[in-house]
């Protein structure tokens, strides 16, 4: 099943209506609530398929029975109490409110299009203001990068300044526009920024190392992934992108190290296929506790000090600082 769901948008008019009065959902309002249940069932129906612990799939098909009985339409409790009247509902956590939040927000859930291979960057960066579909798909492609948290690293470690033809005039409004979205559902959401993208000129807080995962957990992640998929041993799901075929050749990891969760995934970006990187380049995908969603890309540098080594792309100086401690 997995790689081979239709990634048509089932929730295209779950956008915030104008009301926020908690009322008894009327009979229209309640296909909104039995759309997020199956958004949720199709998520745990995934994560099994592809390995992942029983405790997170039994989580969302709890949380999907629960949404599916309601007689009160979750998009209102959302616009009326925030995700505090989300987290106050049976068996939804802070991970569950927060994907609610963003289906309902945005019509869209980057996570399940990413398992069911259906994900789609170009159109979430073409929502960035002053971003056409040119450019978004050149951020995709050219920076590697699949979300806005990632596109805001590339921002702040001066990536998507040295985009070709782009200059910084532009990538400084790119950067200034991002911010902005990305801070407007951080206040939502509760999250704590990381510290690349305190750097990209956003409000100023403190660049806590301990809200990222240590970069000795990531090559590890990213060595698990690797072998797995070489021993041929990891569930595969079926991108649609470069694979006219629709095969599942796409390899997908699972798995648990402290308080983070990490998924893993080969890039299948242009710039991936153009270099022959795809099986050298690792997306890894870190859920911290308080389930906001970090990107990270492995790579083997061609040259420099770290030549030959796995090298989390943004994070060289720790990388090189832990491969001289060991």
């Amino acid at each position: 099943m997995h790689g081979t769901v239709d990634a048509a948008n089932p929730v295209a008019d779950l956008s915030p209506s104008a009301s926020s009065t908690l009322m008894p959902a009327p009979a229209g309002a309640l296909r909104d609530n039995a759309q997020l249940a199956d958004l949720l069932r199709e998520m745990a129906a995934l994560l099994e398929a592809q390995g992942d612990n029983a405790f997170r799939v039994t989580a969302y098909r709890n949380a999907a029975d629960m949404i599916a009985a309601q007689s009160i339409s979750l998009r209102e409790v959302f616009e009326r109490e925030g995700l505090d009247g989300l987290d106050a509902l049976p068996t939804i956590g802070p991970g569950i409110a927060a994907a609610i939040a963003e289906i309902v927000q945005t019509g869209r859930w980057a996570r399940l299009d990413r398992l069911r291979g259906a994900a789609d960057a170009e159109a979430v960066f073409h929502t960035i203001p002053g971003v056409g579909m040119a450019l978004a798909h050149r951020l995709h492609d050219e920076l590697g990068v699949d979300s806005l948290e990632a596109l805001e690293v590339a921002a702040g470690d001066g990536r998507l300044e040295r985009l070709p033809q782009l200059g910084p005039r532009r990538a400084a409004a790119i950067r200034a526009s991002l911010t902005q979205m990305l801070d407007r559902a951080r206040a939502l959401r509760r999250v704590r920024p990381t510290p690349a993208a305190s750097a990209s000129g956003g409000p100023a807080m403190a660049a806590d190392l301990a809200q990222v995962p240590p970069v000795d957990m990531l090559i590890e992640v990213d060595q698990a992934y690797r072998a797995g998929a070489e021993a041929g041993t990891l569930p595969t799901i079926a991108p649609r992108r470069f694979n006219p075929e629709g095969k599942p050749w796409l390899p997908v990891l699972h798995t648990r190290r402290g308080d983070w969760h990490f998924t893993a995934l080969f890039s299948n970006t242009a710039r991936a296929h153009e270099l022959g990187r795809v099986r050298d380049w690792v997306v890894i995908y870190a859920e911290d506790r308080d389930h906001h969603e970090h990107q990270y890309t492995v790579v083997t540098p061609s040259g420099g000090p770290l030549a030959g080594r796995r090298v989390v792309r943004g994070r060289e100086a720790e990388c090189r600082a832990w491969y001289t401690a060991h």
